[in-house]
């Protein structure tokens, strides 16, 4: 991975942070960077993201333990305030 897309990747995991988000609105707000892709790819590879459907059926995008470790191992968190 290209260190230029490797922030990208702690950026993505941090804005999700603690609580799910829908997975439309994490394409949505991803959807204007370029490697948006990449990026996503790469944290889904890493088993730093997982989505599941909640109980109303909306698939949500959440923060693994594996991916809040990476974060707290770059002095990072997970606990993003809501944008």
């Amino acid at each position: 991975m290209t260190n230029t897309v490797e922030p990208l990747i702690l950026d993505l995991i941090e804005w999700i942070g603690p609580d799910a988000r829908p997975y439309s609105e994490v394409m949505d707000a991803w959807r204007t960077s370029c490697p948006r892709l990449p990026v996503w790819e790469e944290a889904n590879l890493r088993g730093w993201v997982e989505c599941r459907r909640d109980g109303g059926g909306t698939e949500q995008v959440f923060v693994t333990e594996r991916g809040r470790a990476a974060l707290q191992a770059q002095g990072l968190s997970s606990n993003a305030t809501r944008r």
